[in-house]
């Protein structure tokens, strides 16, 4: 089974686009790593159930250092005792050669599902990812950033108008079934969205960053997209149980998008 298949049947049979993003700030936990590891659990077992797929961000976990990385690995395990796909952002871009050991890191000891991937170096340095048939890989197409217009969203001359971005749309149309794209909802608009490929989606800039769903409202593609949501469920709104939110992000999305 592919990705992409594994994926949207994970979408069907919870009715929920949601992506869970796992960003953990050593400062908010005055208990150390041990009080991470209690709170990452809590929020794994109270969202997997509203969750289309669980997103570690392991610059958070690197920050840790060797503990972090251990935290990451048994997180990873958790999540997949639910059941549920995990995709690790890691935005790696190296040569190929260094592009294999990664692979192997991620794909092989740990087991993740997809990766984010810088693309900026071509697509010799995605293909060592794409010799794992049933994982997938998330090309940075247009981020959530207002750094997406110094070179994302910029104009090729001699193009016919078309712009970075969709160079890196090219590389996921390639192989559908493995490559999506990140493309951020701060930063969507129905234009740019008939210029992506029907290729999965990894959707981030909901909550925290402010973005607008409506953006999606309307948006008819193949392809499973899920909405990713970090600080808005793992930080916002304390009182409110980390259940409680998702269902609420998980309720939204569907409100919009079906």
């Amino acid at each position: 089974m592919s990705y992409r298949q594994k994926l949207q049947r994970r979408v069907e049979a919870r009715g929920s686009r949601l992506c869970v993003g796992i960003d953990p700030r050593p400062a908010r936990h005055p208990g150390g790593i041990d009080e991470i590891r209690e709170v990452l659990i809590q929020l794994i077992d109270e969202t997997a159930p509203h969750a289309a797929a669980f997103k570690p961000n392991i610059a958070y976990f690197e920050a840790m250092g060797v503990p972090g990385y251990k935290l990451v690995e048994e997180m990873i395990g958790h999540i997949w005792a639910k059941g549920v796909p995990v995709i690790l952002d890691a935005k790696r871009g190296d040569i190929g050669t260094t592009q294999e050991q990664y692979a192997r890191a991620y794909f092989e000891n740990w087991n993740v599902d997809a990766v984010t991937l810088s693309p900026y170096m071509g697509y010799d340095s995605v293909e060592p990812f794409l010799g794992y048939p049933e994982k997938g890989v998330y090309l940075l197409g247009v981020t959530s950033n207002a750094g997406a217009a110094d070179l994302e969203l910029k104009t090729l001359a001699g193009r016919g108008g078309r712009a970075v971005f969709e160079l890196v749309g090219d590389m996921a149309a390639r192989e559908p079934e493995q490559i999506g794209l990140v493309v951020g909802l701060t930063n969507v608009s129905p234009d740019l969205l008939s210029r992506v490929p029907d290729v999965p989606l990894l959707i981030p800039g909901l909550g925290a960053q402010g973005g607008d769903l409506e953006a999606l409202a309307g948006e008819k593609r193949d392809a499973p997209n899920v909405i990713n949501v970090s600080r808005g469920i793992l930080y916002d709104e304390p009182a409110k149980s980390f259940a409680e939110k998702a269902r609420h992000y998980a309720n939204r999305i569907a409100d919009v998008l079906g």
